[in-house]
């Protein structure tokens, strides 16, 4: 069974997410713990963890279908030791805040080497910091994000995901997002059924479909292999509609959050139905 939503606002408080995810017929979503564009946030409260709590059994989505982004500030490969200190105190943060309202995972983008050291070390730095974040915390299962490439970010080649799990120490609490846009831009094609399956094979021989918890669908504004991220509705970018038809008559993505990320949040219930109809 497929389980499709959208990243929902948290407007007013993390509670209101489930319920904005009910509004647009979801049966999953994502959301921030805290405002992503700043460093600090104040304590979750325990009224606000019990209105969350009590929404999210009255939309009936499950915390298995519930996938938490972390801030955009945070960068776990940062090639300055204080810098990435401060990223890792707010990822653990982070993590704790996702403990308190009982869900089971949080998605975030590797890091940035900033072109200051070498991928590998990056990659070096970024497993470090998970080890150390999962020393920190408990029952979260962190999870690898795929990215375009953009920038000096790494996560665009599957062999660097594999790196960074094969550096991690408890490989029970890691898992991976692979967002379509991401993979498109990365060079990574989909919009065929023998590209699309090509690809995934070399997902599942490089990293692993065991370690696949989720994925963020997302039409492309950039072109193939341009290593730039931008999103677009479904059907209106450079996947167009197949990618998503694959995805929606495959077993492999049964049963993980499949969270729309695309421009337009007024077209989501609709890019939701028109999802479904493919299932």
């Amino acid at each position: 069974m497929k389980f499709v939503g959208a990243h929902v606002s948290t407007a007013g408080g993390v509670s209101n997410a489930p319920l904005n995810a009910m509004k647009i017929g979801a049966k999953a979503f994502a959301l921030f713990t805290k405002n992503q564009r700043q460093w600090r946030a104040k304590p979750i409260s325990e009224e606000e963890v019990e209105r969350f709590r009590e929404n999210l059994a009255k939309s009936g989505i499950k915390t298995d279908h519930v996938l938490p982004h972390d801030s955009y500030l945070i960068n776990l490969g940062h090639p300055v030791k204080e810098k990435r200190e401060k990223s890792i105190n707010a990822f653990i943060d982070e993590v704790k805040r996702c403990e308190i309202l009982g869900l089971k995972y949080l998605n975030f983008h590797p890091g940035s080497h900033l072109r200051q050291i070498s991928e590998t070390e990056c990659i070096r730095l970024i497993a470090n910091s998970i080890n150390r974040t999962l020393e920190a915390t408990q029952n979260v299962t962190l999870v690898l994000e795929n990215t375009a490439g953009q920038g000096s970010n790494v996560g665009y080649r599957f062999e660097h995901l594999a790196e960074i799990i094969d550096l991690v120490e408890d490989k029970t609490r890691i898992g991976v997002c692979l967002d379509t846009c991401h993979l498109f831009a990365a060079g990574y094609d989909l919009r065929t059924e023998d590209t699309f399956n090509e690809t995934m094979k070399k997902f599942d021989s490089i990293v692993g479909f065991h370690f696949l918890k989720g994925m963020h669908l997302n039409d492309a504004k950039s072109q193939f292999g341009s290593r730039v991220d931008r999103h677009h509705s479904i059907g209106k970018g450079n996947l167009g509609i197949e990618p998503f038809r694959f995805i929606m008559r495959d077993n492999r993505f049964n049963n993980i959050p499949l969270i729309l990320e695309t421009i337009d949040p007024a077209l989501w219930p609709e890019e939701i139905r028109f999802l479904y109809s493919f299932a």
